[in-house]
């Protein structure tokens, strides 16, 4: 729509960038939300994209009129700038469509829960930096845009919030451990705004799950900022749908219980750490059984392969490109062999009606499987709609599985989960809800690589005999802030 075709007074306006005179005109279109300004000194018309706003936010109460725009300058391949750009501007008389649909709502992630602990003073506002995600680049975004971005919102760091680097794969287990759960535990509500991969937040799930939780216990609400290689959890609800890396939905979002699974494994079972080179004893649930809470997926055999044997510094400096390089070598081996053929006993938990507790396992009819794979979200990275029927939060476990087949086939059914998932129509592959999975190797593989399970991103080796079970957790530990 050119500059001045539109009378609605919601649409065009006339106002001030930054001091100077200028004309504004916002077109809303469906999924297009474009603001277009021209100096009036000027022909020329700058425009910034609904992608690129984080949000619009008020200057001071004695100027109504007056409103901070907060957005990014993504990163383009001719500059070697990996993190966006932050720039804001101060636009008066803004169009009343633009201001309604960029404004942070009452109940948004800073509004509710900045305040203080109490008669103790302490923030309950932490920003969690984790060092080690993705490509390492969570330091750089927190000061060079968060940081800026909070303190648009009045907030400072020490005075208002917290923030903490990770040092090692162990310091957001320890920060949960010792200030997340105590203070969530006293009936603080709190915020944490989570630099992370996916791996963050199932580390903070599983350490408050870990520990004991009062009467008095307060969700801690997440804001996730996906620095992580697959980012599945923020594909799947739609914080990567713009260009602020999860900024936008930190200021505009509101919080929701983020749904969540239990897996449990026999008691030789062992968390691979450090890419595989030491062990770990899992932590043990409230009946002493080995145990570790997810909210992405749980799978065995191909997919939990190709995340272990990825799982290097190597192939990290890849990004997700290096779950594809790690499917290649795992389906075409070196020595020209076929494809490993992965043996266990595979049962799905399924109850009887809606109106009933009564659980039916029932056992799938091969002992012979290439995918297993049970999941909440819809997407396990950028493009790879593993479960197209999955929405957003809705607290189903989906499973995606089939048996062994040729290395071309393989590729081409995955292949499908790029082109908005069409793999689960394929004739050969099995897709249905499930209250459980169940996984019982019973002495089937003698070598541990296939025997190694994934939930989210985390590798554990199954004895020889031993299992895994996977059910779904009715009451969860933590929020999510996503877009309503």
């Amino acid at each position: 729509m050119p500059m001045g075709a539109s009378d609605s007074k919601s649409l065009r306006t006339s106002g001030q960038v930054d001091g100077n005179p200028a004309e504004f005109e916002y077109t809303r279109n469906g999924e297009l939300q474009l603001l277009s300004y021209r100096f009036a000194d000027s022909d020329r018309v700058e425009t910034l994209q609904r992608e690129d706003i984080i949000a619009l936010l008020p200057v001071h109460a004695q100027f109504p009129d007056d409103y901070s725009i907060l957005y990014v300058v993504p990163p383009d391949n001719a500059s070697a700038r990996k993190i966006p750009l932050f720039q804001s501007m101060i636009a008066t008389r803004l169009p009343e469509h633009f201001i309604h649909d960029f404004s942070p709502s009452g109940s948004s992630c800073w509004r509710l829960r900045s305040d203080r602990d109490g008669n103790k003073g302490r923030p309950n506002l932490h920003v969690v930096i984790s060092t080690l995600s993705g490509a390492g680049l969570a330091l750089d975004l927190f000061y060079n845009v968060v940081k800026n971005v909070l303190s648009y919102t009045g907030l400072q760091e020490s005075r208002d919030y917290v923030v903490h680097c990770t040092q090692s794969e162990r310091t957001i287990t320890e920060l949960t451990t010792s200030v997340f759960l105590p203070r969530a535990n006293e009936g603080n509500a709190q915020a944490i705004v989570l630099l992370s991969g996916d791996g963050g937040v199932v580390d903070v799930v599983n350490a408050l799950l870990g520990g004991r939780r009062s009467n008095q216990y307060v969700r801690p609400s997440i804001a996730l900022l996906p620095l992580g290689t697959g980012n599945a959890l923020a594909h799947s609800l739609d914080i990567t749908a713009d260009n602020t890396l999860g900024l936008a939905t930190m200021i505009k979002g509101a919080h929701q219980p983020l749904p969540l699974f239990k897996a449990t494994f026999s008691p030789g079972a062992r968390m691979l750490v450090h890419e595989g080179s030491r062990q770990e004893r899992l932590q043990f649930d409230a009946g002493g059984v080995s145990a570790i809470y997810g909210a992405v997926v749980c799978s065995w055999g191909f997919h939990a392969g190709l995340v272990a044997d990825s799982d290097t510094a190597e192939y990290r400096k890849f990004g997700a490109e290096r779950f594809q390089m790690a499917a290649k070598e795992a389906l075409f081996p070196a020595d020209g062999s076929e494809p490993h053929r992965y043996k266990a006993m595979v049962s799905l938990l399924r109850r009887s009606s809606e109106r009933t507790s009564k659980e039916e396992w029932q056992t799938l009819d091969r002992e012979e499987h290439m995918y297993v794979l049970a999941t909440l979200v819809s997407s396990l990275e950028k493009g790879f709609t593993i479960s197209p029927a999955s929405k957003p939060l809705d607290g189903k476990l989906r499973l995606v599985h089939f048996g062994p087949m040729p290395s071309d086939e393989v590729m081409r059914i995955m292949g499908q989960a790029y082109q908005g998932g069409h793999h689960v129509d394929e004739e050969a592959v099995g897709y249905e809800d499930v209250d459980g999975v169940r996984v019982d190797f019973g002495g089937r593989e003698e070598n541990a690589r296939w025997r190694r399970i994934c939930v989210d991103g985390k590798i554990i080796l199954v004895e020889p005999d031993g299992w895994v079970e996977v059910r779904k957790v009715e009451n969860g530990a933590v929020d999510i802030v996503c877009m309503p």
